[in-house]
């Protein structure tokens, strides 16, 4: 249970505060430039992709369809841009 500090009133996590995918989603919207890998791999991670492999600096991520994307630090916008078009938050 979290409490307000000035107030003491009762809230719950859930309801205050937004997921940190979401937040993440909202980031690479808005600024695409500043995404770290991490980041990138939670998203994923969120929508049912795993790592599958890696080649070099490349890292390939699969779901259970079979769907495959590669992502490479550093990230380029158009990483970013196709993560968001495959999870469908284009």
């Amino acid at each position: 249970m979290w409490y307000y500090a000035h107030t003491g009133k009762q809230y719950t996590k859930e309801v205050i505060a937004i997921p940190s995918v979401e937040k993440i989603i909202k980031k690479m919207k808005n600024q695409p430039r500043g995404i770290r890998l991490e980041e990138a791999e939670k998203v994923l991670a969120a929508y049912g992709y795993h790592f599958a492999r890696q080649r070099g600096s490349h890292r390939y991520y699969i779901n259970d369809k079979g769907d495959l994307i590669m992502l490479k630090e550093p990230l380029k916008i158009s990483y970013i841009i196709e993560l968001l078009e495959r999870i469908g938050e284009n």
